[in-house]
């Protein structure tokens, strides 16, 4: 075991979970995004299982949706009344997101009666599905089941790739998977037709600003064949991670905005087919990606824009004093050690 997955590891030692019902989701809303060419309604279902297995045993720097987590077995009986809960609030959106903090091809999360059951009623009422899992639980088996309750109709899987590098993966966020598990994952879900999300994280642990922005276009260029959607992740400070432990300590600060609208322009041009997103949590505050504070809501509403429509044009009108700031960065963090923090009185 390295020092960084004990580190993980030791950071979750005192965590103790909120008492929660386990049978209501963690939450339930309506966003938009595209089906079959077109901006859509889609209805997100967020249920709160025991959690993410890799979280339980030590977890990534980044993540802290174990926080959301139960850390003990929820029922059979019990994630079902969580289902059933969130589509009271359903509206008959064709599209429907579920997600549980973890994987939800992970049989000790989900149990396979319970996942085939949600998928059966949802197969039903949409036309697409999207999940969530880790490459190891993506298997002949279980695809050739989803299959068989999908027929001709779109099922989404994202998996957190984070990076092309296995180096950066495994050293600055203890992913415990490499580049190659993700590629037979990616060729299995095709073999059933299926669609491949990807999810790529922004400014990872350890990396400059610089380093950061070459670490995530490379990472589009060597999985661009692979993946149906590419989705962006700034990594924003989340609750008993290395992250924020490091971040208390001020050596470590989220990545600019500047840096994820280039991230995304070029992107663009590399991706071929693969449609481009990103999806900017806790962006404009302290914990986020952020600039300086005036022009962050501009960059934000545009990003969002971006993802939907797909055009670099939106980015075109941005401009700021800061990007100047920005822009010394990239020129001199080279000469220190990691990426330069915020000094000014906003973020003390």
């Amino acid at each position: 075991m390295n020092e960084l997955t004990q580190l993980c590891k030791l950071l979750k030692k005192d965590f103790t979970p909120r008492i929660r019902d386990p049978s209501k989701p963690v939450r339930c809303w309506s966003e938009k995004d595209f089906l079959e060419d077109k901006v859509v309604d889609v209805y997100v279902i967020i249920l709160r299982t025991r959690g993410c297995s890799w979280a339980l045993k030590s977890g990534c720097t980044m993540c802290g949706y174990f926080n959301d987590s139960m850390w003990e077995k929820v029922s059979d009986k019990d994630l079902l009344k969580q289902f059933d809960r969130a589509m009271e609030n359903y509206s008959g959106e064709r599209f429907v997101k579920i997600f549980t903090s973890g994987s939800f091809l992970d049989d000790n999360e989900i149990k396979p009666a319970v996942r085939n059951e949600i998928l059966r009623e949802l197969s039903e009422k949409t036309d697409k599905v999207s999940a969530e899992s880790r490459p190891e639980y993506i298997t002949d088996e279980k695809l050739s089941t989803i299959k068989e309750i999908f027929q001709s109709k779109t099922f989404e899987i994202g998996t957190g790739l984070e990076t092309a590098n296995d180096f950066v993966r495994e050293h600055a966020i203890n992913k415990g998977f490499t580049f190659n598990d993700y590629k037979k994952a990616a060729q299995t879900l095709k073999k059933y037709n299926f669609k491949l999300k990807t999810y790529v994280l922004i400014k990872p642990l350890l990396l400059t600003e610089k380093e950061s922005i070459d670490d995530s276009t490379s990472t589009v260029d060597k999985i661009k064949t692979y993946a149906d959607t590419i989705s962006f992740n700034p990594t924003n400070v989340q609750r008993n991670t290395v992250v924020e432990y490091l971040w208390k300590r001020k050596q470590y600060r989220p990545a600019w905005l500047w840096s994820v609208v280039e991230i995304l322009k070029t992107s663009k041009k590399l991706a071929g087919n693969a449609r481009i997103k990103c999806d900017v949590a806790g962006g404009g505050s302290i914990r986020g990606a952020h600039n300086c504070n005036k022009c962050d809501r501009k960059f934000l509403d545009a990003i969002v824009d971006f993802s939907l429509l797909q055009d670099t044009k939106v980015f075109e009108d941005l401009d700021c004093k800061c990007r100047e700031k920005w822009l010394d960065q990239l020129d001199i963090e080279n000469l220190g050690f990691g990426s330069l923090v915020d000094f000014s009185g906003r973020y003390q």
